[in-house]
């Protein structure tokens, strides 16, 4: 048997959680550079194309998302603790600051990147602290419904910024609507070629993901598209490409914007946090390393430092991403190394690729964005809540027509307190419910209408199904006054606490007032199974205990009645 603290998996856990940095190499072996070789070199034919995409949905020229890449996998590797969680340029967040960022860009692209960067900054320091602040629970405030709805719109902006692209007309301006419906009725104008190469890119995205998610599809459709505009002489009839892109070796300076642009960043920044802090946490959560389960506040770092690099080499915001994250994961990366990997090929690629890429159409990315848009619509997840509940698949309408029909920022913003109040409904809906005993036993359960159960004479056994705080705490209290006033009336209330896993102040100052009030009527109070242990410290911190006294408070529910209604007959 293994020693404790010599080789064990706790010790072992315990060690690697000891790195400052460099964590998600902790336990790394000169045999795990073989799946790592092949892990990066997959994730680099697959994600060098996306982010160069990616960066066309920012209003970046393509290889501004390449230093996304570098960025992402430095900063990540460096601080983060996930071994296959990539970061990098993402469809998601990159829709919602090229929109709310719009206005600055009338003032040139100097001014669009340098309020970019400076978002990132931000959005990298609100991470770190947020991590500081063990604020890791913002991470569960949209629930998944909002969450759905907030990715149909986001794929909505996608389709339309990237159709023009795929049509071969020029973009247009203006509220999404406006845009859309400027792109019907100049489709007449389309250009058949880059129609072409967009859809066969998208087509070759949709096959190669479902023939293998590992296979390059994204690389070999940019290479197929540029080599058919090359040997056709395609630019010749309308076709765009990117033509030779310039070098974009990182440089390090620090981001600087006026005033006014800051108080525009700032408000933003919380915004993409939010979004960056939700897609962080799910991804980590859905690969994790090990049984023991993600350090998520941890990632919330690594993420926060990539953006931070992000801003300092002039990219722009990074995020966790799940596709590239799948991929790696699928492909059997032991660390970080793949994530460093890919990064370094696309060092490569901006400093000496950049003729390779000349005759990429841009209708290509387009494509390749316009599978991005389908993936990101979680169909399934869409229809189960259609099937389990009507009124949360309301949320997901509400939420894609916000992000769809108003300002993409003001729409997320929506779809955010949409999700807050949806929690903050169904706590004020808990009810108070009346327990019966199951005949035969000494079981308590809540009344089902099914079964016969059975009742102690002038006992009445109650429990409130949800935390009790501000939210709730009147309305549990006119139930159990309505519970005590049926026939015949009651001498004893015992609240079963099960799901009480919390009590707030105003819950407690709730409460202890109706202990008050009844007790003095005559009605005694008792307390069973408050098993939350926060409950019981709040319960004794707020003076509840002391209240109903130690005496009254049980195990269950059967041991209350015994101790204070007398023991039932046998």
């Amino acid at each position: 048997m293994t020693e404790p603290g010599k080789g064990s998996p706790a010790a072992s856990a315990s060690a690697e959680r000891r790195w400052v940095v460099l964590r998600s190499f902790a336990g790394w072996r000169l045999r795990d550079l073989g799946p790592d070789a092949i892990a990066g070199l997959t994730l680099a034919a697959i994600a060098i194309p996306s982010q160069m995409a990616t960066a066309r949905l920012a209003n970046f020229p393509p290889q501004i998302g390449l230093l996304a890449l570098i960025a992402g996998a430095i900063g990540f590797a460096l601080f983060g603790e996930s071994r296959r969680l990539i970061v990098g340029a993402d469809s998601t967040i990159a829709p919602i600051f090229a929109g709310a960022l719009a206005v600055l860009a009338a003032a040139g692209p100097p001014h669009y990147a340098a309020a970019a960067e400076a978002l990132a900054l931000l959005v990298g320091l609100i991470l770190i602290c947020s991590r500081a602040l063990r604020l890791g629970f913002v991470a569960d405030l949209l629930s998944i419904p909002v969450t759905s709805g907030f990715f149909i719109g986001i794929a909505g902006h996608i389709l339309v910024s990237q159709a023009p692209s795929v049509i071969g007309v020029e973009p247009g301006h203006g509220p999404l609507a406006e845009q859309a419906l400027s792109l019907i009725t100049r489709s007449q104008g389309a250009n058949h070629w880059t129609l072409v190469i967009g859809l066969g890119v998208f087509a070759i995205m949709f096959v190669g993901r479902r023939l293998r998610p590992q296979f390059p599809a994204a690389l070999v459709g940019l290479f197929l598209a540029g080599l058919a505009t090359a040997a056709l002489g395609l630019e010749a009839r309308g076709v765009t490409t990117l033509g030779s892109l310039a070098r974009a070796a990182p440089h390090f300076s620090l981001p600087t914007i006026s005033w006014d642009d800051f108080r525009i960043v700032a408000p933003l920044a919380v915004l993409i946090t939010l979004v960056v802090v939700v897609q962080t946490a799910g991804t980590t959560r859905d690969f994790p390393d090990s049984a023991d389960g993600p350090n998520i506040d941890r990632d919330f770092i690594g993420v926060g430092a990539a953006n931070i690099f992000a801003a300092f080499i002039g990219a722009f915001p990074v995020d966790a991403s799940p596709p590239s994250t799948e991929v790696v994961a699928e492909a059997g990366a032991r660390s970080q190394v793949a994530s460093l990997l890919s990064a370094a090929l696309a060092l490569g690629v901006l400093l000496f690729g950049g003729r390779l890429l000349a005759h990429v159409p841009y209708a290509a990315l387009a494509g390749l964005l316009l599978f991005i848009a389908m993936r990101i619509v979680q169909v399934g997840v869409i229809a189960d809540v259609w099937r389990r509940s009507r009124a949360e698949f309301l949320l997901i309408v509400v939420t894609a027509l916000a992000i769809l029909a108003l300002p993409i920022e003001w729409g997320v913003g929506v779809g955010v307190v949409l999700s807050v109040l949806h929690g903050l409904w169904t706590t004020t809906r808990a009810q108070a419910v009346e327990f019966e005993r199951i005949p035969g036993t000494s079981i308590w359960w809540p009344r089902d209408g099914e079964t016969k159960g059975e009742f102690v004479p002038g006992v009445r056994v109650i429990a409130l199904q949800a935390p009790l705080s501000f939210l709730n705490a009147y309305n549990f209290r006119r139930a159990i006054e309505r519970f005590v006033n049926q026939d015949p009336p009651a001498r004893l209330i015992v609240i079963e606490a099960n799901a009480l896993v919390e009590i707030d102040y105003t819950g407690a100052t709730v409460l202890a007032g109706l202990i008050r009030q009844l007790r003095g009527r005559g009605v005694d109070v008792a307390l069973a199974r408050l098993e939350s242990v926060r409950a019981q410290q709040s319960f004794a911190r707020l003076g509840l205990l002391a209240l109903i006294g130690r005496d009254h408070a049980f195990r269950s529910v059967q041991e209350a009645i015994d101790a204070l209604a007398g023991p039932r007959p046998h």
